[in-house]
């Protein structure tokens, strides 16, 4: 099991409900490859640097797990396929 930081970007017309369905479905996902969610820090919406979508906002939230290499494509693949998640980023964390 490795330390991993993964941010992502909701789409800014979410509601509280749809945007804590999200993140709950990418706990979910992480738990499923067999890691656990060790933090979650929503940072709320933010203004973007640049348009993605035609949006200049987003819904930013943070999260730390910890799971298996393997599980990285899947959740990747799982991020890049949901809807609402307009961008997302996954890190290594040094341990």
């Amino acid at each position: 099991m490795r330390p991993y930081e993964i941010v992502f970007i909701a789409h800014p017309d979410l509601d509280e409900n749809a945007l804590n369905e999200t993140t709950e479905k990418v706990k979910g996902w992480i738990a499923a490859a067999g890691g656990e969610v060790t933090k979650i820090e929503p940072w709320g919406k933010r203004h973007m640097a640049y348009a993605i979508r035609k949006r200049r906002e987003g819904y930013y939230v943070l999260l730390e797990a910890n799971m298996p290499p393997t599980a990285v494509a899947e959740l990747e693949r799982n991020m890049r396929l949901h809807e609402p998640i307009m961008r997302y980023l996954v890190t290594r964390m040094d341990e």
